[in-house]
């Protein structure tokens, strides 16, 4: 421990530790139960003599505020530990946050078990080949060519060409490692661009409803959000007003609903960009999972006057909390986008990029998505069947032939608050999104539900649960 103590002259010395060992123990840095130094330690540390530590350790165990351990050393006491929580500083200091700062920290609580985990956008950890991935971490962990300074601000050469690689065999898109940038997931490839693109007062335009985390990334530049409908062909580009400097969308499988953009949305949003000198931030968040359909073209290889950004995340493919992702730029914002990477957090976790880079290259991440894919399409079939059995009396579902989740719509004449209707699912243990909090303006009502970490039976058994809390909430508006 760091042990801050006054010496004053050599007569005090004892009394001096005493007194900051126990102010220690009283505001709570020591806890009963703490090994206390050596004493032949902490008189180095000092610069005493090792006569005067024992001395003040006599003087706290004499008190009862230590206890001695033959072979193990000196021990904090129970009895030492404080009767009242200690007390911090008045209101927890002076500083506020600037003015024009409104965001709180999501609540995410990590302990919460549903009987019927139907949240979204998660992946069964438990497919995940785990024993493979930490074989190859330990690996590059205990190779000796480690970098021993930091690195350039892209992240791992290795994992950005197994990503151009990538994508070029299962999206399509013709890459250069020099086009890929390593992100800490999708996230961060997002406020990267906010910081190099975005203004304070600009506008940037939303899917309405979206992704709340990437309007969030937007408010904290201090941009304007501005809400831009989505229907059965996805984005309306014809609702996007002059003026937006960026755009954002999800348009392979968009966020919440899962519609995809048309062909012809598509080229309407490019030329947009185009006329009225806008980027657009493309989010491929779970693209790896579509059943019984071709993958779209993303909207980066329809791109010819290089206005996409194209971000994608393994997040789904692998464990979100790996927290792994990747941004493809174009040209003229890379050495911007390179210097925002490097004032965020320099380059991420090299050993951990090479470990994926082999990952990929060896064919483990497309053996794993392909087992993945078979799992989660039989358990999208028995959620899509299981919503029509038991909630298709009150929620009509929005087609989907990809990702993770199902999005139900309330349906016309009736009335519910979903926030409440998912608070009281929640209580009788089945999980789940309600929808009306992920549009911007007027509420729909609805329910987000994932299948990624639901097993068929755990569908076949949940879905039931929900129809009889949803029959007492749903009612004839």
């Amino acid at each position: 421990m760091d042990l801050t103590v006054r010496l004053g002259e050599r007569g005090g010395r004892t009394s001096a530790i005493y007194a900051a060992l126990v102010a220690a123990m009283t505001d709570g840095r020591l806890h009963a139960g703490d090994r206390l130094p050596p004493t032949r330690q902490l008189a180095a540390e000092l610069g005493v003599s090792r006569t005067t530590v024992s001395a003040a350790y006599d003087r706290l165990m004499a008190e009862g505020y230590v206890e001695a351990r033959t072979g193990a050393g000196t021990f904090v006491s129970a009895a030492a530990a404080p009767a009242d929580p200690p007390v911090g500083r008045a209101d927890g200091g002076a500083l506020r946050p600037r003015a024009s700062w409104s965001l709180e920290p999501l609540e995410r609580d990590e302990r919460t078990r549903y009987a019927y985990d139907f949240r979204p956008g998660i992946p069964d950890a438990r497919l995940f080949p785990l024993d493979v991935w930490r074989r190859l971490v330990g690996a590059q962990l205990r190779r000796s060519a480690l970098p021993e300074a930091y690195a350039g601000p892209f992240g791992h050469a290795g994992l950005r060409a197994a990503v151009a690689r990538h994508l070029g065999r299962s999206r399509g898109v013709l890459a250069e490692p020099d086009d890929v940038i390593v992100c800490n997931g999708s996230q961060q490839a997002l406020d990267l661009v906010c910081r190099v693109l975005v203004e304070a007062g600009d506008q940037v335009a939303v899917e309405d409803p979206g992704y709340d985390m990437a309007r969030r990334a937007v408010v904290a530049h201090g941009a304007r959000v501005v809400p831009v409908p989505v229907d059965r062909h996805g984005l309306r580009v014809d609702r996007i007003p002059p003026g937006v400097r960026l755009v954002l969308t999800t348009p392979s499988h968009q966020y919440p609903t899962g519609v995809p953009m048309t062909l012809a949305r598509r080229r309407a949003l490019l030329a947009w960009a185009d006329q009225h000198d806008a980027a657009v931030f493309e989010d491929d968040y779970d693209s790896e999972f579509r059943y019984g359909s071709r993958p779209l073209e993303p909207l980066y290889s329809l791109d010819a006057t290089g206005r996409v950004l194209y971000a994608g995340t393994f997040s789904k493919s692998l464990l979100p909390s790996l927290r792994l992702g990747y941004l493809l730029a174009p040209a003229g914002l890379r050495p911007a986008l390179a210097a925002a990477r490097q004032v965020s957090d320099w380059h991420g976790v090299l050993p951990v990029q090479a470990a994926l880079a082999h990952f990929i290259d060896d064919g483990l991440l497309g053996a794993h998505v392909r087992r993945a894919n078979r799992v989660y399409a039989a358990r999208r079939d028995a959620m899509t069947a299981g919503v029509r059995d038991h909630l298709g009396e009150w929620f009509d579902t929005v087609p989907s032939a990809a990702g993770l989740h199902l999005c139900v719509r309330l349906r016309a004449g009736l009335s519910v608050d979903d926030r409440r209707l998912a608070a009281e699912l929640a209580g009788a243990g089945v999980g789940l999104e309600p929808l009306s909090p992920m549009y911007d303006g007027a509420a729909h009502p609805g329910l987000v539900l994932g299948y990624g970490l639901a097993s068929e039976r755990a569908i076949a058994e949940g879905l039931p649960a929900a129809r009889r809390v949803v029959r007492r909430w749903v009612t004839a508006s």
